[in-house]
C-alpha cells in the first residue's frame, strides 16, 4: 500500500449524517494493487447497470477513518478506509458504490451549482438588507437579518442536497436490482448508520439541518424496491467475500495503530487475515524480522499468491535487502499480470540493487507500468532515476516533468520538459509528450503568476 494525493468532499453517503458536511482537507489516497483489483471487480456490474463504462469509472481508497464515500467530479468514487472497516462484507460496500454511481450518472456534482446559486442569492440579499439596517442605525436588527438570511440560505442548500441523496439512493437501488447484485448490503449498511444516529441521540438531530435524509427514512424509502427486486435473493460471491476479508485485514494493519491491530489479531490467531494484518503492522512499526515471519506464513499458505509475494518483497526491499526482494517481486509482477503498482515496486528493487545489469530490466518494467497507469508519481520518479543512471538525461528530465506535472509543480514541469525537448529526437513520441507538458505547464504558470516565484 502507498499513500498519494488529496481530494475534497462534494457528494457523500454517510459520514456527515449528524453534521453539515464540510470539505475534507488534504486526505491522502491509498494505492494498493489488490484493493484496486477488488474494487474494479465488485463495481463492474454496477457501473454497467448505471450506463457507464468500466474503463472510465474508478473506485479509489481514501485514508480516513470516518464512515464515508463521495464523488468529487469526473467519474471517480472515493471510499474512506473507515467505511471498509465498518462494513461486514463486500456486498455492503457494493451498496455504497451503487449509491455513489447514482451521483455520477445523474450529474449531481455538476448540478451542485443549481443548489448553491439560490442559497447564495438569499445570503447576499440578507447581507445587503442587514447592512442597510445597520447603516441606518439599527445595528442589532441588521445583525439579526443577516443571521436569519444565512440560516435560510444554508437550509435551502441542505434541502437541495437531501433531494440529491434520495435520488442517488433510488438510482443505486435500481443498479443493484438490474446488475444481479443483492440489495441486502445496502439496507444492512444503512442500518449501521441508523445505529450511529441512535447512539448520537435522535432527539439531538435536526433532520432539516442535515445534508442527507436520516437513515430510517432512507431504509423505508428503499426496502420495498430492494426486497422485491430481481437481485434481492442473489447469493454473495464467496470469492469476492474472501478477497474483501483479506483487504480489510491488510488495510487495518496498514492504517491502524499497531497496538490496535495486535489486539484485533493477536499472535495466537494463525488465520491468513491475521498474518496479513500483522505483516503490515510489524512492517510499519519497524520490526522487520517479525514482519518477514508473518510474510513467510502467508507464502507458506499460498506460495504463488501475487499479493503475498508483493508484501514479502516490499518488506525485504525496505529492510535494505533489494537483491533478496527481486525473486518474490518478479513473480508477483508476472502473476498479477504486470499490475502497475507491483511492477513499480519491482522496478524500484532492481534499481536499489545498484547493479548496472539490472537497469535495462528496470527501464522495461517501469515503462510498462507508467503506460498502464500514468497517474503514479513514484513510478515516474523511479523511471527518471534509472534513466539518469544509464546516461539518458533527456528521458530522465521527461520523467521528472511527468512527476512534477502530477504533483502540481508547473514550474519544475515546464523547466524539465523544455530540457527534455532539447535532447530528444524531434517529433518522436517522447518529444511530443515533452512538448505537451511544457505547453500545459507554461499555460498554468501564465494563469497563476505566483507559481513562477516558487
Amino acid at each position: 500500500m502507498k499513500r498519494a494525493g488529496h481530494t475534497k468532499w462534494v457528494a457523500g453517503l454517510a459520514a456527515s449524517l449528524l453534521l453539515w458536511a464540510q470539505p475534507a482537507v488534504a486526505q491522502s489516497i491509498l494505492r494498493d494493487a489488490e484493493t484496486e483489483a477488488m474494487f474494479a471487480n465488485m463495481s463492474r456490474p454496477l457501473i454497467v447497470a448505471a450506463g457507464l463504462s468500466p474503463a472510465n469509472v474508478k473506485v479509489v481508497l481514501i485514508n480516513d477513518d470516518s464512515i464515508n464515500a463521495f464523488v468529487a467530479g469526473g467519474q471517480t468514487v472515493y471510499v474512506h478506509s473507515g467505511l471498509i472497516q465498518a462494513a461486514d462484507n463486500a456486498n455492503e460496500v457494493q451498496g455504497v458504490i451503487a449509491h455513489e454511481l447514482g451521483h455520477i450518472a445523474d450529474g449531481h456534482v455538476v448540478l451542485q451549482d443549481n443548489g448553491a446559486r439560490p442559497a447564495l442569492g438569499i445570503s447576499i440579499l440578507s447581507m445587503v438588507v442587514g447592512l442597510a439596517a445597520a447603516v441606518a442605525g439599527a445595528g442589532d436588527a441588521g445583525m439579526a437579518i443577516m443571521g436569519m438570511g444565512q440560516a435560510a440560505a444554508q437550509g435551502k442548500f441542505l434541502a437541495f442536497t437531501r433531494v440529491q441523496e434520495a435520488t442517488a439512493d433510488a438510482a443505486g437501488a435500481k443498479y443493484l436490482n438490474t446488475s444481479g447484485v443483492s440489495g441486502r448490503g445496502m439496507l444492512s449498511f444503512f442500518r449501521k448508520l441508523q445505529n450511529e444516529e441512535y447512539a448520537y441521540g435522535l432527539k439531538n438531530i435536526d433532520p432539516f439541518a442535515q445534508s442527507h435524509p436520516l437513515s430510517g427514512q432512507r431504509i423505508e424509502n428503499l426496502k420495498n424496491d430492494l426486497m422485491n427486486g430481481a437481485s434481492w435473493n442473489a447469493k454473495l460471491d464467496p470469492a469476492l467475500e474472501e478477497r474483501f476479508k483479506r483487504v480489510k485485514a491488510k488495510l487495518r494493519g496498514y492504517v491502524a495503530d499497531p497496538k490496535i491491530t495486535l489486539n484485533v489479531f493477536p499472535e495466537s490467531d494463525q488465520s491468513v487475515y491475521a498474518h496479513y494484518a500483522r505483516a503490515y503492522a510489524f512492517h510499519k512499526s519497524g520490526y522487520p524480522d517479525k514482519a518477514d515471519a508473518e510474510a513467510a506464513a502467508l507464502i507458506k499458505a499460498d506460495p504463488h499468491d501475487p499479493y503475498f509475494l508483493e508484501i514479502q518483497g516490499q518488506i525485504l526491499l525496505e529492510a535494505g535487502k533489494p537483491a533478496e526482494a527481486l525473486v518474490p517481486l518478479r513473480e508477483a509482477t508476472a502473476r498479477s499480470n504486470n499490475a502497475p503498482l507491483i511492477a513499480t515496486t519491482f522496478g524500484h528493487a532492481l534499481i536499489a540493487t545498484d547493479d548496472k545489469k539490472n537497469y535495462p530490466e528496470a527501464i522495461t518494467i517501469l515503462r510498462q507500468a507508467v503506460q498502464r497507469d500514468d497517474q503514479n508519481p513514484f513510478a515516474w520518479y523511479q523511471l527518471g532515476t534509472v534513466y539518469e543512471r544509464t546516461g539518458d538525461t533527456a528521458r530522465a528530465m521527461l520523467a521528472t516533468a511527468e512527476q512534477a506535472s502530477q504533483n502540481g509543480n508547473s514550474r519544475l514541469a515546464a523547466y524539465t520538459a523544455r530540457g527534455a525537448l532539447a535532447g530528444l529526437t524531434p517529433n518522436s513520441s517522447d518529444w511530443i509528450r515533452a512538448q505537451d507538458i511544457a505547453m500545459t505547464a507554461q499555460n498554468d504558470l501564465d494563469d497563476n503568476p505566483k507559481q513562477k516565484r516558487r
